[in-house]
């Protein structure tokens, strides 16, 4: 794999990490600033929020960006928003930086997916996409956790001047190791973005994104709410949650690198082999996370499953959006921020039931369940190979 996609993923650590972090970090927040933990979960919708919107509209105005600038800009935006809000004491600014910072997030992303597939030959998309997302899963591993332990030691606010921090040495790997050039657009004198926009209407690319949002919605569901899973479901204390986060990212590295290896050639396999094992997963998680060693086994597990998952669904997007070469990145980024979007809230609507703190384990089960049956329904129509 070429130097510059590894630079890439140091930038997607960066932005993972923030993405990621607030899984540890919601109760002080809401302490803090003197609001609900639900309420707090609402940052994460903000940001995927934010990501779903900027996707496709960022992307379309800055297709004709040579990509170093676009990069570069939208890495250093990204750390600004973090600057302000690590020393905002308003809740709403905080929503409101987490949303800016989502905008530059999904640009950066979008350039970056479209700028990754552009860097291997067409049929390693799937392994170049690996390493990329290689950024995102060691965030979970080492970035998240850190933010935890920051969080615990200094304060919520730690965490945020940390990830703006780690923005600087990302935006001088995209300065030195991304080749200037001209937007690939110009350069290669690629289709209009009507053309490009045209692209969604195939079916098949549709399919996947919805199934991308589905996968998703359930793993951001319950990994946003996870803190609470560990303390009050299995009874342990705060600090257990720096290694429930360690696992699951140790377990969405592992699922992306080797579905990385078959998302290629064999996606078929990957969908019909980890689907059912992650619908049983989410329940069975629900029902043993009383059990501290079954508890971070299963967190484990739906970590790997969960990426394994979504990993190859990305891919998916990029080769069904192959006529869309600037915009294909973005409708991978806002199919799966609609998931990112989706899930905390409707998580955080369980909260309440009978389930209690679970409900997000429960609700994730049920999201796994409806992308299962619709993968069904269009492969028995063919829009499934």
């Amino acid at each position: 794999m070429p130097l510059p996609l590894y630079l890439l993923a140091l930038a997607v650590f960066a932005m993972g990490t923030s993405e990621f972090m607030l899984a540890g970090l919601l109760p002080d927040i809401a302490s803090d600033l003197d609001v609900t933990v639900a309420t707090a979960g609402a940052l994460t919708s903000a940001f995927a929020i934010g990501m779903v919107v900027g996707a496709p509209l960022v992307a379309a105005l800055a297709r004709n960006w040579p990509r170093r600038a676009a990069l570069l800009v939208f890495v250093l935006v990204f750390a600004a928003a973090h600057v302000v809000a690590a020393v905002t004491t308003s809740f709403p600014t905080l929503f409101a930086t987490r949303v800016v910072a989502a905008l530059a997030n999904a640009g950066f992303l979008a350039v970056a997916l479209t700028t990754t597939a552009a860097l291997v030959p067409p049929d390693r998309k799937g392994r170049a996409l690996a390493v990329l997302l290689a950024g995102t899963t060691l965030a979970t591993i080492a970035g998240v956790p850190g933010g935890a332990v920051l969080g615990t030691w200094l304060g919520w606010r730690a965490a945020f001047w940390a990830v703006a921090a780690l923005c600087l040495p990302a935006a001088l790997g995209i300065l030195t190791g991304i080749p200037a050039g001209r937007a690939a657009n110009r350069a290669t004198g690629g289709p209009a973005l009507r053309s490009e926009l045209a692209r969604l209407a195939r079916p098949r690319l549709v399919l996947a994104m919805l199934l991308g949002a589905l996968v998703n919605a359930a793993t951001f569901g319950s990994l946003t709410f996870l803190a609470p899973v560990v303390t009050d479901g299995a009874g342990l204390d705060e600090s257990w949650v720096s290694a429930a986060l360690v696992l699951f990212g140790a377990g969405s590295f592992a699922g992306v690198t080797v579905a990385g290896r078959l998302s290629d050639r064999r996606p078929g396999t990957v969908l019909a082999v980890g689907g059912p094992l992650l619908l049983v997963g989410w329940p069975a998680l629900a029902m043993l996370a009383a059990e501290p060693g079954a508890l971070f086994v299963l967190v484990f597990v739906q970590g790997a499953l969960s990426f394994a998952l979504g990993g190859t669904l990305i891919t998916r997007v990029l080769y069904e959006a192959a006529g869309a070469p600037t915009m294909a990145g973005a409708y991978a980024t806002a199919a799966l921020n609609v998931g990112a979007a989706v899930g905390p809230v409707v998580a955080a609507a369980t909260l309440d039931g009978g389930a209690g703190t679970l409900g997000p384990l429960w609700a994730s089960g049920v999201l796994v369940a409806v992308a299962l049956l619709v993968a069904l329904a269009g492969r028995a129509s063919r829009m499934i190979a």
